[in-house]
């Protein structure tokens, strides 16, 4: 279901440049916008918003003061923001809007699962993720002992996430969706992720099968915190509050991984954002938090192919923002290529390098819930014990289901990320990211023109800095490589443009592992002299794109489409809605 585009409101706004729908180019305008409040818009005075409002100072008494002052009391208390959520009439709105205490008052966007669904039974995620055609010797890690908060639908308890003696490795259930307690997935996208990261395969191992469906770290735990209702749709606030609990219950739980396969429209900078302010606040605090990418590589609406639609909150420069790869049913990692709905960056207003990283995101199996809405509906999803098993009934009851987008490969990073915990303990979120990207394959096909299965439109597969990040996940070579410098930031790079010598520039902070700007125009390949070392990470002029990612004159391609001479800048930053599994069929076959 397509989401609402959600107003904007921040008082004393911070003026941001933004484009006209996709178009990206800095070479004709230096506009700014400014954001009228909420009060100012158009609506009957008793109307109510569900709103967050964010304070100028950080304690929750005073939280308390400010909004007794307006005789209005608080939903819920964000306080890893400084803020709350809260549903406020317009006039309550105009009230607190003219409260000094008052930094700012935001919509409480509506946010939903990025997955979808389509019927070819064809997988090798969890294999192309350690690479398991060139090792041929057991994996030696699997995540034991690793706290995965899966911020979702809800995860059901079944075989495949128990541990060795039957207990289930779901260590805590709490629900975050308004009136709805329950922690349960009536949906069936959490527990389809939570499969990804942890599933240990016990209802596919053995004689009976010549495919085992698991996930990357098998002995990972899962805290299972619920945001997201039965059509798989939440806000902002259920998912900030579930941060926020993530946060209180790490130690108990060694959380040290945040997965958010969900995302929303990107409506102002993510300094402003309320959403990415707290994944910020989880990165602080030592989590990694690793986030879908967005399903919006399809959108061409503006004639930019699909360039600038990720969403938020993949739109932090901290984050782990994952993209997804097809692997076209063979084991062969070469022969494996980007899908053609997988977001690309840069991000909205800030222009943020977007994705990280990609990974197998295509008709992958996972666990299936039973009577959930997404079973229900997509029951032709359903994977039959035939297709992993050997002279197995295709009646037999199915445990698998089939599910493509970036919320498919984001758990299989947040898997790749507990067995590097589970090996190295010591590790900070910054180093994980640093790992997972300099170790990430360069390796791609040339572009290429490629059908569009759903809509028949012809189009250019790209492999360019925008469209793939870093690379192609290889648990496998970040395992074996050493770590990467501590203290030190991975933040993604910001990208510019400069007209005069028709280059864009990745600017980074001079305290970041890869150095602080690297340049590039239409005519340079990523080779040698802008390529990782090979035996170290190291900073200054080196960066970890390698000769993978490419920029040409072809008019697909990022350069020419997103800071071409063909677009110009313009006065509003509306992007394609984020797509849900109700949304469209999304796999690439």
């Amino acid at each position: 279901m397509p989401l609402a585009t959600a107003p904007r409101s921040l008082r004393n706004a911070i003026p941001v440049r933004t484009h006209a729908g996709l178009l990206a180019a800095v070479v004709a305008s230096t506009a700014v916008l400014s954001f009228p409040p909420l009060s100012a818009q158009t609506s009957p005075a008793d109307a109510v918003k569900r709103v967050i409002v964010q304070f100028r100072n950080a304690d929750p008494l005073e939280h308390e003061h400010v909004l007794a002052r307006h005789g209005i009391r608080s939903r819920r208390e964000l306080g890893i923001i400084h803020s709350a959520a809260m549903e406020l009439s317009a006039r309550e709105v105009e009230s607190l809007e003219n409260d000094p205490g008052v930094a700012a008052i935001l919509p409480d966007q509506q946010i939903h699962a990025t997955a979808s669904s389509f019927t070819t039974p064809v997988d090798y995620g969890w294999m192309t993720v350690l690479d398991v055609a060139n090792n041929s010797t057991p994996f030696p890690y699997d995540g034991q002992g690793i706290g995965v908060a899966v911020i979702d639908s809800g995860v059901n308890p079944v075989a495949d996430l128990n541990d060795h003696y039957g207990n289930s490795r779901i260590v805590h259930s709490e629900s975050f969706v308004e009136g709805d307690p329950s922690t349960a997935d009536t949906y069936g996208h959490g527990t389809y992720v939570a499969g990804l990261i942890a599933g240990n395969g016990s209802q596919s191992s053995g004689n009976a099968y010549w495919y085992t469906v698991r996930g990357v770290a098998p002995a990972a735990k899962i805290v299972n915190l619920r945001v997201l209702d039965s059509n798989g749709s939440g806000n902002d606030s259920d998912v900030i509050a579930a941060i926020q609990r993530a946060l209180q219950l790490r130690w108990l739980y060694n959380i040290r991984i945040i997965n958010l396969s969900l995302g929303r429209n990107i409506t102002t900078s993510y300094v402003n954002d309320p959403l990415c302010q707290a994944v910020q606040q989880a990165w602080n605090a030592g989590v990694v938090v690793v986030v879908a990418a967005g399903n919006g590589g399809r959108d061409n609406s503006h004639n930019t192919n699909g360039y600038g639609t990720i969403t938020a909150p993949g739109n932090s420069p901290s984050v782990i923002t994952v993209g997804a790869m097809n692997t076209v049913g063979t084991l062969d990692r070469a022969d494996d290529k980007i899908t053609s709905y997988s977001s690309k960056g840069p991000t909205l207003i800030d222009h943020v390098v977007k994705p990280d990283v990609v990974a197998p995101g295509n008709l992958v199996f996972s666990l299936r819930d039973s009577g959930s809405s997404l079973d229900t509906t997509y029951s032709q999803n359903r994977v039959p014990v035939s297709v992993y098993g050997v002279n197995s009934a295709a009646s037999s009851t199915p445990n698998y289901f089939v599910l493509s987008g970036t919320s498919v490969a984001t758990p299989m990073v947040s898997g790749a990320a507990a067995l590097l915990l589970d090996q190295r303990p010591w590790l900070m979120p910054d180093q994980i990211k640093a790992l997972l990207m300099k170790t990430a394959s360069k390796n791609f096909p040339s572009s290429s023109v490629a059908v569009d299965p759903v809509t028949g439109i012809q189009y250019t597969s790209q492999y360019d800095v925008f469209t793939v990040g870093a690379g192609y996940l290889d648990a496998g070579a970040a395992i074996n490589a050493s770590d990467p410098p501590p203290f030190k930031s991975a933040v993604s790079p910001l990208s510019t443009y400069n007209s005069g010598t028709n280059t864009v520039s990745m600017v980074n902070p001079s305290s970041v592992i890869w150095g602080s700007s690297v340049i590039w125009g239409s005519s340079v390949i990523w080779g040698s002299s802008v390529i990782w070392g090979s035996n170290a990470f190291v900073s200054g002029s080196s960066v970890i794109w390698g000769s993978g990612a490419v920029w040409g004159s072809s008019t697909t391609e990022g350069f020419s489409v997103i800071w071409g001479s063909s677009v110009i800048w313009g006065s509003s930053n509306a992007s394609p809605d984020a797509l849900d599994a109700n949304a469209v069929s999304l796999s690439d076959k």
